[in-house]
């Protein structure tokens, strides 16, 4: 089977569909409803843009290629709005051949029981996500009742100086990356529904992101490596202060009785210490180089393009 042009649109209206290539929360490249170079398909590079028709038909070969093999296997005989609700689910979880609901569906088990275990998947870094319970209900809406989610007027809204959200996201969440885009110095205002589009689009030109005031994919993406890169810099900090009260718990040779005495002693810890945290933050530099490269634009904006360019 193929998946159907209503479940590509509920897909897209799922992953978003960036077509400018961009990094994900873990760093890789990603472009369209959210394809890297693991789909087999395309392998994004810095700059690359792509048209909507080349994202749809990207779509559909990693579709074929990943995806409806598995789901035409896990669900044999599938209808049409089963097999789609098992794409978008394999899609964001790539767990369609080991989730158990597939089994109690399979075998026609209860309503009830399927959907019970369906919504089990709903968490990310071991906590309960609202937006993946809420993806988790509309998937069983066409699973079960045909059901596919349209684009409502938050999505096709074209309010002048008014940004737009472009993912189904829960109020909470978007109250979340508010607070990430205050707290990165950009003015969003306190109000989901009237988020001023300039200020977005401030961010997304310092990001090199397509400046057109839509959050989306691309956009939260990069948000969330902002603040995970805010995040892992400052747990840095009393770790590598901590160096010496971590030293200093280590058993002392005997007719030692000063842990600065027998440092002293040894000035080959003190380097090879200082060696593994200057190798640690050049690693961590590394990972965030796209982050470093907004600082770094004003003042050094050739070095920050070639930071990009990675």
């Amino acid at each position: 089977m193929q998946t159907s042009e209503q479940g590509i649109e509920a897909l897209t209206l799922e992953e978003g569909e960036v077509l400018k290539a961009y990094r994900c929360p873990a760093g890789k490249w990603t472009i369209g409803p959210g394809l890297t170079a693991a789909s087999g398909v395309i392998d994004p590079k810095p700059g690359m843009v792509i048209t909507k028709a080349q994202s749809r038909a990207l779509t559909k070969q990693a579709l074929a290629r990943n995806y409806e093999p598995r789901v035409a296997g896990a669900m044999p005989s599938a209808a049409q709005h089963a097999f789609d609700a098992g794409i978008l689910f394999d899609w964001n979880t790539g767990a369609i051949k080991r989730a158990s609901w597939v089994k109690l569906w399979r075998h026609g088990a209860a309503r009830s029981a399927v959907e019970a275990k369906f919504r089990l998947w709903n968490k990310g870094g071991g906590k309960v996500l609202p937006g993946l319970v809420k993806r988790r209900e509309r998937e069983l809406l066409i699973l079960f009742d045909a059901e596919y989610p349209v684009l409502t007027q938050e999505f096709t809204s074209k309010s002048i100086g008014f940004a737009r959200w472009m993912l189904k996201m829960t109020v909470d969440e978007k109250f979340e990356a508010m607070g990430a885009f205050s707290a990165l110095g950009y003015k969003v205002g306190g109000n989901p529904k009237m988020i001023d589009a300039a200020e977005v689009r401030r961010f997304q030109s310092d990001h090199a992101l397509t400046p057109d005031g839509l959050i989306g994919r691309a956009t939260l993406s990069t948000l969330q490596r902002r603040i995970d890169a805010a995040a892992k810099a400052k747990a840095a900090t009393p770790a590598v202060g901590a160096t010496g009260s971590t030293a200093a718990s280590l058993t002392l040779p005997e007719g030692t009785s000063d842990f600065t005495d027998w440092l002293s002693a040894q000035p080959w810890v003190i380097g090879a210490v200082a060696g593994v945290i200057a190798l640690w933050v050049l690693w961590r530099a590394w990972q965030y180089r796209d982050v470093i490269a907004v600082k770094l634009t004003t003042r050094a904006p050739r070095l920050a393009a070639l930071l990009r360019s990675f």
